[in-house]
């Protein structure tokens, strides 16, 4: 019976998931035109620091204690959103990836990774490495503004007559969607953990997969609804936003809360993310995240689930 009662609370956690995504995207959509933000900058701020709620909400309570929740959560969830995500997007729908988001973004989000790499070779992750986590916050949230500012310059669209109430009604918007994904994730991955420790699975597997996977659903509604609704870049900007929030902020502030330590095999879990991520390179050529690309995606995702459950 109980068991009966996680998986309805579940399945209601994934509802709000959907019903908060749309209302993201469409709050964050209307704010990029009014602006003049391309689709690409809101994704990355917006929705990703929207989508990426569940992840802090889930280190805040599992700093000092749990830690292998946190830095499993992180890993797994960078990795599932793009093994996971990205895989099923672009099998969806071919993801036309701008030069400026190769350029730029993504090599960003690899070197975030590395830092995150470079700090843990001591086998701990400190408070004062969390601050410097979040303190390179600082720089990214600079070079966003700039460019944001410099697309605005570019775009020189007609934002006059209804324009506060349109601001009054896509921050509402966004307010119930971050909420809605906030109590949906919460119901989620709460009522999945209990689930899954009826099988007996250790706490760091939790971490690195049910907990992953559960707190990138956001990513996964909200990336596909904007794909469907044609928003492309904020699709791919949210996974890539995402990816830098979970490690700058959230690791940040689990290891601020309390020291996070690092075991040796964690380091194999960094090589696999740093793989998933850098994947993304291979369409610098192409220009586009393809069909074929993102089968490789996926299947290489259930391979990566499927030896986490086995060693």
């Amino acid at each position: 019976m109980d068991i009966a009662i996680n998986v309805v609370l579940t399945l209601v956690g994934l509802a709000m998931l959907c019903f908060g995504g749309n209302w993201l995207v469409n709050g964050g959509v209307v704010i990029a035109k009014k602006l003049r933000i391309s689709n690409l900058i809101i994704g990355m701020t917006v929705v990703a620091y929207g989508t990426s709620t569940p992840e802090l909400a889930a280190s805040i309570v599992a700093a000092g204690e749990h830690s292998d929740i946190i830095l499993g959560n992180i890993i797994g969830s960078n990795i599932a959103n793009v093994g996971m995500v990205i895989a099923i997007a672009a099998i969806m729908v071919p993801l036309v990836v701008s030069r400026s988001t190769l350029r730029k973004e993504i090599p960003i989000m690899l070197g975030v990774s590395l830092l995150l790499i470079a700090l843990s070779l001591d086998g701990e992750l400190s408070q004062y490495d969390g601050i410097i986590l979040m303190g390179s916050l600082i720089p990214l949230t600079i070079f966003i503004y700039k460019d944001a500012k410099k697309h605005r310059n570019e775009n020189n669209t007609d934002t006059s007559g209804t324009k506060n109430k349109v601001y009054l009604k896509a921050a509402g918007l966004i307010v119930l969607g971050v909420a809605l994904l906030g109590v949906g994730a919460y119901l989620t991955v709460e009522n999945a953990v209990v689930l899954a420790t009826e099988f007996g699975l250790s706490e760091k597997l939790i971490g690195l997969t049910v907990i992953a996977i559960g707190t990138s659903l956001p990513e996964l509604i909200t990336s596909i609804i904007a794909i469907r609704k044609g928003h492309t870049d904020i699709g791919v900007g949210n996974i890539i936003g995402s990816n830098i929030y979970n490690i700058l902020m959230i690791m940040g502030v689990g290891a601020t809360l309390g020291s996070v330590i690092i075991a040796s095999e964690v380091f194999i879990d960094y090589a696999i993310m740093i793989a998933f991520s850098a994947s993304l390179l291979v369409a610098l050529k192409m220009g586009v995240i393809n069909r074929i690309m993102g089968i490789v995606l996926a299947v290489a995702y259930v391979a990566f689930l499927v030896i986490a459950f086995l060693i």
